[in-house]
């Protein structure tokens, strides 16, 4: 299992990262990427941060991803900034996505989809059959969320990525303990988002590997 979506206390989370690395590695987890909120004050800060303990956070047997979550960052600005995560040594770069339940700019899609530099999507709400297949040719995937209110648009999401053959990656978002989840509720997450069972498992494992690679 991957989840390619978490939050620590680095940003609004309630776990430390040391503590995030052992409850996934003993729920079984493969890799867990911590990707705090950033934005041009605290971005330098959370990739070094990571980058400096990574190595023991592996010592619980779990492969750590340090990686941010650009999070109400102009769209004009999204391309610069991710591409300035990356010169630092961000491995994933994730943007939060204009969903239903955030008063996140128009035109952030957009701007994440069209970036090289820009891995993931989250919940990207109502996103447009234009944007999806924007991020089908950039390579950048499409999430479906697990975090409630976030996760109001994981149909349309399915849909128009099918439609646009956008790839899609399922991640938690988890804040707490309670946000972990196990391996069924990520595939039932994705199944009931109207993905097939084989189709959920390759949104839920094949598609974080092949990212990581």
């Amino acid at each position: 299992m991957y989840d390619l979506h978490v939050h620590s206390v680095l940003s609004d989370g309630e776990l430390i990262p040391a503590e995030i690395a052992r409850r996934y590695a003993v729920k079984g987890y493969r890799a867990v990427a911590i990707t705090d909120h950033a934005d041009s004050t605290n971005l330098e800060f959370l990739v070094r941060s990571l980058q400096g303990v990574r190595e023991e956070l592996e010592g619980h047997g779990i492969r750590v991803v340090a990686g941010v979550e650009l999070t109400h960052v102009p769209p004009e600005d999204i391309p610069k900034l991710a591409e300035r995560a990356r010169s630092l040594g961000a491995e994933l770069v994730l943007v939060h996505g204009e969903s239903l339940v955030e008063p996140v700019a128009a035109g952030t899609n957009r701007a994440a989809v069209s970036c090289r530099h820009v891995d993931v999507l989250a919940h990207p709400g109502l996103i447009t059959p234009e944007d999806a297949e924007l991020a089908a040719a950039n390579g950048v995937l499409l999430e479906l969320s697990l975090r409630r209110g976030h996760c109001l648009s994981n149909g349309h999401v399915a849909r128009v990525a099918a439609e646009a053959g956008a790839e899609l990656i399922l991640g938690s978002d988890a804040h707490a303990p309670e946000d972990i989840p196990d391996a069924r509720l990520m595939l039932e997450a994705a199944m009931g988002a109207g993905l097939t069972r084989s189709q959920s498992e390759i949104v839920a494992n094949v598609n974080p590997e092949r990212l990581l690679k």
